[in-house]
């Protein structure tokens, strides 16, 4: 999903100087922007989109809102992670399996129990027989 750089923009070079792709470039008013041809959100790179990540501001760079799913356009998101949350929970819900949510929710669950269980199990580190 391409990113776009909006009026919030404070011109601070950072989203420049990091985007893995050399999508971000300034245009002949100065102004920064993103070639959406080369962005993408870099997949491949890092977990998380490295305009928004460096942004100072967290409103400089977001996601471009022609390729947001219609439900995650009608309103703004203050959170990235609220954010990202609403586009993924969007997208999964057009999928025809719908198990993919529960795969996560029983995955936390065994890694949960599976941590439970180790922070449980005395440990006889230092134990002098």
């Amino acid at each position: 999903m391409p990113y776009t750089i909006t009026n919030k923009c404070i011109e601070c070079h950072r989203c420049e100087s990091i985007c893995p792709t050399g999508a971000i470039a300034q245009n002949e008013q100065q102004k920064y922007q993103i070639d959406s041809g080369r962005c993408n959100d870099c997949m491949g790179y890092y977990s998380v989109p490295q305009c928004w990540a460096a942004c100072p501001t967290k409103v400089g760079c977001i996601p471009s809102m022609a390729t947001l799913p219609r439900s995650a356009q009608t309103k703004p998101a203050n959170d990235y992670w609220e954010h990202w949350f609403e586009i993924y929970n969007s997208l999964v819900s057009g999928l025809e399996n719908k198990q993919l949510p529960d795969y996560w929710e029983s995955w936390f669950d065994n890694y949960s129990q599976a941590l439970s269980q180790q922070l449980q199990t005395p440990t006889s580190v230092g134990v002098n027989s």
